[in-house]
């Protein structure tokens, strides 16, 4: 079987599996429909995210919802400024009757939510983002690999910076998306206070899982079979090459641009854009699967000048200008 009548064969399936995870997400979570769409493309794509927003819009619900409706197991670590990474990743301890032995850190999960990870200082959160890019932990003298599926969310407060250590650059860039939530809409926040979670525990909404962490990792294999064709790999390319020679293409915010997206973007382009078509039942991508990706990908890939900085220019503006400019073919 070929990789489209296998997708052909597979997508009904897939589609029902998402559909069901959204319903019980939404029996929590209110509104927020297109950052849950964000967070299962970015789990199908086999990534992860850091996700920005103010305090209180249920982001830790959002992702100890989801590991619920996968089967998955969850942990949160809450980054504080006295954190060690060891407090991560685990230790070695000693016991007389066992000797040696390992105890696993909490990132050993297949959701883990890294709440305000930039609370921490820098060697802590080195350690976060390399048990997520290599997806195994050194512990003592063994080395074992992260549970698979194996997914972080990050987020960061963005109006606080008091006892923050900002993410560098480099580590930022390995995140798939950085995403921007926002409050809920004016009737969605009514039916927030009626459902909220803070006058019934967690159990109380009978949420189910839905799916396995077995079957999230076939659908995670499944992403890699979508036909991306030359003429879109082409695009792809296009789209971060303006990041990095913006007078070529025209791009008049290319001024503020002190540094343009790494090859990682085009990596992550190429996948996300495979997810996002996957998830919308679509057995290859469109340039339009690569423009709706495209602002959660580069979003922390292009670095402001501080010429940008002190305009107050948004990336994302300068991510449509990017779109509206580089040929689609």
């Amino acid at each position: 079987m070929d990789d489209e009548a296998f997708l052909k064969a597979k997508l009904p399936e897939y589609q029902k599996i998402i559909s069901s995870i959204k319903k019980e997400i939404g029996k929590i979570v209110v509104g927020q429909e297109e950052i849950i769409d964000t967070i299962l493309t970015g789990l199908m794509a086999n990534g992860h995210i850091l996700l920005k927003g103010v305090p209180g819009i249920a982001k830790t619900v959002l992702i100890r919802t989801l590991a619920a409706a996968s089967g998955g197991q969850f942990n949160r670590i809450q980054f504080t400024v006295d954190l060690l990474p060891t407090d991560i990743t685990g230790l070695t301890a000693y016991n007389e009757q066992k000797g040696f032995y390992v105890i696993k850190g909490p990132v050993f999960a297949n959701f883990v939510l890294a709440d305000e990870i930039n609370r921490a200082p820098p060697k802590v959160q080195s350690a976060m983002l390399e048990a997520m890019a290599e997806k195994q932990v050194t512990i003592g003298k063994e080395t074992f690999p992260m549970l698979n599926p194996f997914f972080v969310l990050a987020t960061e407060n963005p109006i606080e910076t008091s006892g923050t250590y900002p993410l560098p650059e480099a580590q930022v860039d390995r995140f798939l998306f950085q995403v921007n939530m926002t409050y809920p809409k004016f009737d969605e926040e009514i039916e927030v206070i009626k459902r909220n979670i803070q006058i019934k525990s967690f159990d109380d909404y009978g949420l189910k899982a839905v799916t396995t962490p077995e079957k999230i990792v076939e659908m995670q294999e499944t992403v890699k079979k979508v036909y991306l064709g030359p003429e879109v790999e082409k695009y792809i390319v296009q789209i971060v090459d303006s990041t990095r020679h913006p007078k070529k293409y025209g791009i008049e915010f290319g001024k503020y641009i002190e540094w343009g997206a790494s090859p990682r973007a085009s990596i992550y382009l190429f996948i996300a854009s495979k997810s996002l078509a996957m998830m919308k039942g679509d057995t290859f991508v469109t340039p339009s699967h690569v423009k709706e990706v495209a602002y959660n990908v580069l979003r922390h890939r292009i670095i402001l000048n501080y010429e940008g900085l002190g305009e107050n220019i948004k990336t994302d503006d300068i991510i449509s200008e990017i779109l509206s400019k580089v040929p689609v073919p």
